[in-house]
């Protein structure tokens, strides 16, 4: 187990130009190379630059943003780098004996307005970079809600679909006694993510209450509701998409009743999503999986597609729908596109021929810089993840905070608070990115890293 506190100014090492030290007789490597052909020199330039990764979209919209506030190097240094870092080592004692190890991580990225706030997700593609770029977002969507929280994130790279639920359960436990140093109802409070449920939520609310010796129901959220969960809190995130999907349709001219949607990803977003859309009168033509995606130009039925999925925990297949290609869903001519699976869907490769007019981001990223400028140019509206899937941040505030009261609200409440906040936040991102001439993502991040921003100078530097 690793502990590290990152240093700001250790950064400053890595902007040293190495090509300084390296041999004399590099230089007439470099020069016998230019009487190589001109492909090979194209070839060279292009495996020179990896694919962008969410890291790097995360650290490029900070960036936009530091430029927008003319804030000085420095602040930027220490809103790009994490407060604190723990990568844990998880091993498993599986149900027939064996033993194998997984790799666990939380990433808490700034503290500034309040112990870190974040989801846990398990996946086997899950590495630090990933988790880092997840709890920035998480801090820029706490500020730009007005949520008293930092930003975090948690990770293991584990397939949740291959073990059972007695494994899971023995993962989860090893996990939070690894991180128990790290987190607590006023340190930083984990939430169900890709791969991780309520249940999940239960393991880690009682073997950190086992480990201090009382029940502590502060230290998660998305818990189930008799183990003081909040109610609405499964299908928050979905709803706030929802409102704000069906805003966002209305401010592009875009009558609601009747609108055409595709919606990426079938999970705990993507499905709720669908459902709620379809309920306001939208007509949802696709939705998709890792597996595949189903299209009906009608609409699709989501009572009966949602008994398929429960009986073959997939979407392909269905019979009350059109097979189709998962990639293609993105490019369907629909009014609204909502991407609810895993970042990094939309990118250079693909966003020409996105055509949906209202593109609203219910995952964590899944639009790339480069995607975003082709939208801009287009005329499309993009609305930001840090606004359009905020709803289970701001729920997960309203179970800590009945919670702390020991006092819990109907769920007619938690949708109308929930649905007044989202709203509040939408008008505000509007307002501020028609005054600034800005895109809505720019808008948003630059009011939410402003606020993180004036925290830290209030509080000032210690010591």
């Amino acid at each position: 187990m690793s502990l590290v506190d990152t240093v700001p100014a250790a950064t400053t090492l890595l902007t040293r130009p190495l090509a300084t030290t390296l041999p004399a007789a590099t230089t007439t490597l470099s020069a016998a190379t230019t009487t190589l052909p001109a492909a090979t020199t194209t070839l060279s330039a292009a495996t020179a630059t990896p694919p962008a990764t969410p890291l790097d979209d995360a650290r490029s919209q900070l960036t936009a943003a530091i430029g927008v506030l003319g804030y000085g190097s420095g602040l930027h240094s220490l809103l790009a780098t994490p407060r604190r870092e723990l990568t844990v080592a998880v091993p498993l004692r599986r149900d027939d004996g064996s033993t194998c190890l997984f790799t666990g991580y939380r990433v808490q990225h700034n503290l500034s307005r309040g112990p870190a706030k974040g989801g846990l997700r398990y996946s086997p593609h899950v590495t630090l970079d990933e988790v880092r770029a997840l709890a920035m977002w998480m801090t820029w969507k706490c500020a730009l809600l007005d949520v008293p929280y930092g930003g975090a994130k948690g990770g293991v790279t584990i397939d949740p679909r291959l073990y059972s639920q007695a494994e899971l359960e023995r993962v989860t436990r090893r996990y939070t006694s690894e991180i128990l140093p790290i987190i607590g109802p006023e340190k930083d409070i984990p939430a169900p993510d890709m791969g991780t449920d309520e249940r999940t939520m239960a393991w880690i609310m009682d073997t950190y209450s086992v480990n201090v010796g009382y029940t502590v129901p502060g230290i998660v959220t998305g818990k189930p509701i008799s183990l003081g969960g909040s109610h609405g809190r499964a299908s928050a995130t979905s709803r706030g998409v929802t409102h704000i999907a069906l805003a966002a349709l209305t401010h592009r001219g875009l009558r609601v009743n009747g609108a055409t949607a595709a919606v990426q990803g079938f999970g705990k977003v993507g499905h709720d999503a669908a459902v709620f859309l379809t309920e306001a009168g939208v007509r949802v033509v696709a939705v998709s999986d890792q597996y595949g995606a189903v299209y009906n130009a009608q609409g699709l039925d989501f009572e009966r597609l949602g008994a398929h999925v429960a009986a073959t925990g997939r979407v392909d297949g269905f019979d009350g729908a059109e097979p189709l290609d998962g990639d293609l869903l993105l490019e369907l001519d629909v009014d609204l596109l909502v991407p609810a699976a895993v970042e990094g869907v939309l990118h250079a490769g693909n966003a020409a021929r996105v055509t949906a007019r209202v593109i609203v981001e219910g995952a964590n990223g899944p639009t790339s810089p480069a995607a975003d400028l082709i939208f801009a140019a287009n005329g499309q509206l993009v609305v930001p993840d840090i606004l359009a899937n905020a709803g289970g941040v701001i729920v997960s505030y309203f179970e800590w905070v009945q919670g702390n009261q020991a006092y819990w609200w109907n769920a007619a409440e938690v949708e109308h608070k929930l649905a007044e906040r989202m709203l509040a936040a939408w008008h505000q991102v509007v307002d501020y990115a028609a005054a600034k001439n800005l895109s809505l993502r720019a808008a948003a991040t630059v009011l939410a890293v402003e606020r993180v921003a004036e925290a830290h100078l209030l509080r000032g530097l210690y010591p």
